[in-house]
This record gives C-alpha cells, structure tokens and sequence, in this order.
C-alpha cells in the first residue's frame, strides 16, 4: 500500500540560510523524480496537490485549496451562477500558475458533483480550457468513489474485516464499502447520495440552527440515506472492530481540529487520527452552542465553512447511526492523493524494473 507522506514543502527545507556556502554538486547525482500534479474541483473547494514520488508513496512539493461553493444555487436553478463561475477560475488560475511554476511532468484535473449536475456546465469548461489551459475532466461518481478509496488505502487497519470509507462533499456524498481480502482490502460496491453540505445548508439553513431543528436536519439526511444502505450493507452484527469507518471531508477534519482545540488548522495532527463517537458528539454539542459569528472566529472553521459546518455534523450523525462503529478515522487525504498514484504509477513501475 502507498505510503503517503505529509505535506511538507521541499522548497522550505532546501531554502539555504542567508551567507551560506554552496555545496559543489556532486558528478554523477542522479536527477529528482519528476513532479506531478492532481486538480480537484468540487461543489464547495477547489484544491491540488502537487508532488513527486518518495518511496512507496510521494512527497508534497506544493498545495492550494479554496473554498469557491462553485455549487450554490445549483439546486434551484440547475446552472452554474456567473459568480460562482469567477471565483472558481479565480482559484483555477492559482493551481494553473502553480502547474506551471513547478515544472509538472503529467497532471490531471477532474471535477465532481456540481458539473456533473449543472447544465451550462459545458461552456464552463471551455471557459476555463481558454482562461486557464485546464483540462477539467468531470469524472463519474463510481470513479471519484474509487480514486478516494485508493487515496484513503494507507489508512486502513488490517485487523479489520470490513470498512465503510465516506466524503461528505458540497453537493453529494459518497458511501464505499470495502472488504478485506487476504492481506489487502478491495472496493465491493460505492453509492453516491445526492446531498451536501451546499445544497443541505440552503435547504435547511446554516447560519442560525435551533437544536431541534437540527435533529429535524439528521433525520432528513437519514430518511434519504436509508434506501441505499441495503446497497451498502449493513455492519457486521457484534461489531467489535470488525468494521472501519474513515471519513475523508473538510466536516471531520474540522471536527478532529476542533477536538485537538488546535489554535489553527495542521494537518500532521489530524490526518489518521481515531475520534470516538462521543468525542465527535461533544464537538458537535459544543458548535451548535455557538452563534454563527462565534464559529466565524474559530479558526479551523472561519467564515467560508460557518454556515456549512453543521450540515455536515447532520450527515455525519446520520451516518454514525446507521453504522454504529463506535470511532472513526480522520482522512485528510482523499481523491487528490488517488490521483497522484495513479500518474505516478507508471514512473513507479520503471524504477522497480530498473533495480530489478
């Protein structure tokens, strides 16, 4: 299995201190792998990752992320709004600049729910070809359920017998059922739910959530999740860490942060880290205690998640009920990471046949 190596810059660590000396290259020093780069734009977050291969995994060399909500309104209307439009090639020409910075071999961008959805999706995409040099590539739910899974690979405990990895998005959710298989696990099946914390906050509100409105917000997410449970499958009976759950989303991230009580986010100590569910529900009490501009000051949240940040504790509950593991493990690794060892593959490949 990968393993995927932490987001430490190398810029940072080869920057050289003012009046230092440098060293003389070596004849004969092999040259650096080369670099690779993974696009994902999601209903809510524009993030890439780049990096090259370390080892059995990789090393990032660069990384962005911004929350673009290229998916609001999409609900309503079916269409892309121009304003979600600007800000997303506003942070498209960011990773773009950062591709070309870098000096990336091979990259690959994809998009997910919201263009999959949208109807004008089609002209976005040539706006961004034109305006970025992107190639967006809207991949299937069953591909992006995949890609996840093979990102979140290095996270599983083989002492478990069965796993359910989730990403709770901007516009769906995606629910991976996994099995063991002698010393590996593989994908047995994959659904797509069609709900968010976009298109659940704007249904039910985000900024201002009485308690009971909220259970009201929980149950929803399970009467519509329950239907596709059976195509899942349900939890082993008798549990005892039989079954992993990992969830890979900015929602439990945030969580796990908010229980570290992490003066700002890091990813070193969130990143496969095991959270009880009671941890998950004191964190939860503590954010529907708090007012809106109180969660706007939170760090780990801050203004662009404070009203989509309880809408993803609702279909987190939901998901915990329904899968009572009683812990969870925090992934903050995911579709991109799937990306990455997919281009690299190939490269990999070579190096293991040149050593023979």
């Amino acid at each position: 299995m990968a393993d995927v190596t932490g987001s430490t810059s190398e810029a940072g660590r080869q920057r050289r201190q003012p009046g230092a000396r440098r060293r003389p290259r070596r004849a004969g020093k092999k040259p650096a792998p080369p670099l690779y780069a993974a696009v994902d734009l999601g209903t809510n977050n524009c993030r890439l990752l780049v990096a090259r291969p370390h080892g059995r995994g990789f090393r990032v060399v660069d990384a962005f992320s911004r929350i673009v909500r290229l998916g609001e309104g999409l609900a309503e209307r079916r269409e892309l709004s121009q304003a979600a439009i600007d800000r997303t090639l506003s942070a498209l020409k960011v990773c773009a600049r950062k591709i070309r910075r870098n000096g990336v071999s091979r990259a690959r961008s994809v998009a997910t729910e919201a263009c999959r959805r949208a109807r004008n999706c089609g002209d976005f995409l040539t706006r961004v070809e034109r305006e970025t040099g992107l190639k967006l590539e809207i991949i299937s739910a069953r591909e992006e359920a995949d890609l996840a899974f093979k990102g979140c690979l290095p996270l599983l405990d083989g002492a478990a017998r069965e796993g359910l990895v989730f990403d709770i998005g901007g516009g769906s959710t995606e629910l991976i059922r996994l099995e063991r298989d002698g010393d590996d696990h593989r994908l047995l099946t994959s659904v797509s739910l069609p709900f968010g914390v976009v298109n659940l906050s704007e249904r039910f509100g985000g900024r201002d959530l009485a308690p009971s409105a909220y259970q009201t917000m929980v149950a929803s997410v399970a009467e519509m999740m329950a239907p596709m449970t059976d195509r899942v499958g349900p939890q082993t009976p008798g549990g005892n860490g039989q079954m992993q759950l990992i969830g890979t989303s900015g929602t439990v991230t945030t969580l796990a942060a908010m229980h570290l009580r992490l003066p700002r986010y890091d990813r070193t100590k969130v990143d496969g880290r095991y959270l009880s569910f009671a941890d998950l529900a004191a964190v939860r009490g503590r954010l529907l205690a708090m007012s809106y501009e109180d969660r706007v000051g939170l760090a780990c949240i801050g203004r662009d998640r404070a009203d989509l940040v309880l809408a993803g504790c609702a279909i987190l509950d939901a998901i915990c009920q329904m899968w009572p593991a009683g812990r969870l493990c925090v992934a903050d690794r995911g579709l991109r990471e799937g990306i990455l060892l997919g281009l690299m593959r190939p490269h990999c490949a070579a190096v293991r046949r040149a050593r023979g």
